[in-house]
């Protein structure tokens, strides 16, 4: 088996150099550091795809990298050959989503003098994949807070893109903390199944409305836009994630649930770039004592609808998280 998948492996990185030479003039070997950022789904989605891009963006401006970004729309038949297509090119592959698991584990090891970054979950032992994780478990423990503070009807909702271990991370952390606010609340969950169509996440959020939810936490990629879009014709309250997404709309999107995806990229290339530190074959856990996950309240001047106060008490259960005195669960060994 292992000496077919390498066969295999032959034959995509042939067909990927044959492109290469019929018609693309970038090299890896030019002495410019170049960028490749693979994501599973598609840009546009405002949220986790688009603060990767963003990452890269600073990393072409501030160091002059030459940077691309690779989109696999959630086609699984490209997850690995996007791999293979993006090393041929470039020094760093950037794999963005928890899909590209059993590519970078066929991939990677055939593909040594490539650097591979593995955003938003783990393979272990390849010493030449870079693994972030990170702690969303932690700051949806506090937009479930709010969540629950802001309930007057004493249930609030979620939508997740798909059943899984990396979304059901955000809420498990979300369930905690609308619980510790109010034990009595209760929190209904519904999966899109999608993280590319916003009208099922409407569907989704709407079932949610219907059932007596107020506030309503999207982690759905660009499906969550869906819950927007339902929020504003119910007259309820959402919940954004990965990015301050209030700006979408100011008057039904409270708060947002950040990880700092965008910036864990541009810090993690900066680093080999300035003093060539590079920790493949290891996990990085960005969590909130570290900065990377946060809470957004939108830009100044922005409608509010989360008070002075209960930012303040968000702020104090903060500390308590990076502390240790509050211990968030999570689905995450």
């Amino acid at each position: 088996m292992k000496k077919l998948l390498s066969l295999a492996l032959v034959i995509l990185m042939s067909a990927a150099v044959f492109a290469g030479c019929a018609g693309n003039s970038e090299n890896k070997d030019d002495g410019v550091v170049s960028v490749a950022v693979v994501v599973a789904g598609g840009l546009g989605d405002r949220s986790f795809y688009d603060s990767a891009k963003a990452g890269l963006d600073r990393l072409v401006a501030d160091y002059n990298v030459q940077g691309k970004v690779i989109e696999c729309k959630e086609d699984a038949s490209m997850f690995q050959q996007q791999l293979v297509n993006a090393a041929e090119t470039c020094d760093f592959v950037v794999a963005v989503g928890w899909q590209f698991a059993d590519g970078l584990r066929a991939v990677a090891p055939e593909l040594p003098d490539t650097k591979f970054i593995y955003v938003d979950e783990a393979v272990e032992g390849i010493s030449n994949i870079y693994n972030i994780k990170y702690a969303q478990n932690e700051g949806s423990f506090l937009v479930g807070y709010i969540a629950a503070r802001l309930s007057t009807t004493g249930k609030v909702g979620a939508v997740g893109g798909m059943d899984g271990d990396t979304i059901n991370d955000f809420l498990v952390g979300y369930t905690q903390g609308a619980q510790y606010a109010n034990p009595a609340c209760g929190v209904e969950v519904n999966y899109a199944g999608d993280y590319e169509d916003p009208a099922k996440g409407k569907e989704c959020a709407l079932t949610l409305y219907g059932k007596g939810c107020d506030v309503v936490f999207q982690v759905a990629g660009k499906t969550g836009e869906g819950v927007f879009e339902a929020a504003a014709e119910q007259g309820r309250y959402a919940i954004g994630v990965d990015s301050d997404q209030k700006y979408i709309n100011p008057n039904v999107i409270v708060c947002s649930m950040i990880k700092k995806v965008g910036d864990s990229i541009y810090d993690t290339v900066a680093a080999f770039i300035n003093d060539d530190t590079w920790k493949g074959g290891t996990t990085w856990v960005a969590d909130m004592a570290s900065g990377y996950v946060d809470v957004g309240y939108g830009e100044a001047g922005a409608a509010q609808q989360v008070s002075d106060e209960l930012k303040a008490e968000v702020e104090a259960l903060k500390q308590k998280i990076i502390s240790g005195e509050i211990v968030v669960q999570t689905t995450r060994s």
